[in-house]
């Protein structure tokens, strides 16, 4: 039969109670002990512990706040007792324990460290997901596995067919801001008619691909995230495993071949959207007809231009992507993962995309189409 925790109270000549516990301070054992201790309302001079048999942390901790509280002194207590209560000690009020001090250098550099620990280890683990998807890839030219021909068709409509109306709505009020706003300084100047030549060059050199691309990441690549974020979560991915179908070919491959496909052909679709919405705007503001405005763009645009904003294209979608697939692959432990890693894969694809189109910015420059 279980034996319960107890206490009697003897009242001094100045009202203060002395207590005395006995039986076992156990969490098991404690009972209503501790409801009935909160309602002492004289206060308490000394607790008495040389009738407790056992103790534990709970029991110690009772024993602990009642003294703080009280200002109480606590005799009896055998080696056990007092080692748990004098490890609580440096408890809070609250209860939290209180973390050492630390000095600001030094909690500095320990926080530089796991930053670069974090950014070394998210560098392997992209390495060895480019690795698993060439690999994947190398296994479906070699006939070993099949495509998933209906997966990619189903990807091309979701990240093509289903983003022209918000790609094409975007690309138009861009085109009407790069022309508003490139009229109004060129014709301070007197070069009001080079308005064309602006809208056009940025637009199928420049702005149309990277704005797709950005507009790509955060409609696709926060989907690729999501979805596999989500089937890794529910176990599906494991599921996959278990019964033979490779995760990287059912559902990275689909993804990044569709992105690699799409990308050239939305960012060239933003370009011509563009150029229409400047020159929707110069025939109002401009008093540039629309067919003149298109005609000279074809005459001051040069073909290296579009060939630029197409060789673009394919590395774009690929970083979106990888990096979607890539956050969603690392989703693990709760729900929260989630919107965690569609995040961290926008924010990644994003700064990757603007970072490349510098580069190539400076490479066609090198090469002669600047």
């Amino acid at each position: 039969m279980r034996e319960w925790a107890d206490f009697t109270a003897e009242e001094d000549a100045e009202g203060a109670l002395h207590l005395a516990f006995s039986g076992p301070l156990e969490v098991s054992s404690v009972g209503p002990l501790d409801d009935r201790l909160r309602g002492l309302e004289a206060p308490v001079a000394s607790i008495d512990l040389s009738a407790v048999p056992e103790i534990d942390t709970v029991g110690a901790w009772i024993v602990w706040r009642l003294a703080r509280d009280h200002g109480a002194t606590i005799k009896g207590a055998d080696a056990r007792a007092r080692r748990l209560i004098d490890a609580l000690r440096p408890m809070r009020d609250n209860g939290a324990a209180a973390p050492p001090p630390q000095p600001l250098g030094r909690k500095a550099l320990e926080e530089v460290g796991a930053q670069v620990d974090r950014f070394a280890r998210g560098g392997v683990g992209i390495l060895e997901f480019y690795g698993a998807l060439l690999v994947s890839l190398w296994t479906i030219l070699r006939g070993r596995s099949p495509l998933r021909v209906i997966a990619l068709v189903r990807q091309l409509e979701l990240t093509g067919v289903s983003a022209l109306p918000i790609i094409g709505l975007m690309s138009f009020l861009v085109g009407i801001v790069i022309a508003q706003q490139g009229a109004v300084q060129l014709e301070d100047l007197g070069f009001g008619e080079l308005t064309v030549n602006l809208t056009g060059r940025i637009s199928l050199r420049e702005l149309g691909i990277l704005m797709t691309a950005i507009m790509f990441a955060g409609r696709s690549g926060s989907s690729f995230a999501a979805q596999i974020g989500t089937m890794k979560l529910t176990e599906e991915i494991d599921a996959m495993r278990t019964i033979g179908v490779s995760p990287m070919e059912a559902l990275v491959v689909p993804r990044v071949l569709a992105s690699v496909l799409m990308m050239p052909l939305l960012g060239f679709y933003s370009a011509v959207i563009a150029i229409i919405g400047g020159a929707f705007i110069s025939t109002i503001t401009l008093d540039i007809p629309f067919m003149a405005f298109l005609t000279r763009v074809r005459d001051v645009v040069p073909m290296h231009d579009v060939w630029v904003g197409l060789v673009k294209g394919p590395f774009f979608g690929f970083i979106v992507a990888m990096a979607g697939c890539y956050q969603g692959m690392q989703v693990k432990g709760n729900s929260e993962e989630v919107g965690l890693r569609t995040t961290i894969a926008v924010v990644q694809a994003i700064f990757a995309v603007i970072v490349l189109d510098a580069f190539f910015a400076v490479f066609f420059t090198e090469i002669g189409w600047g």
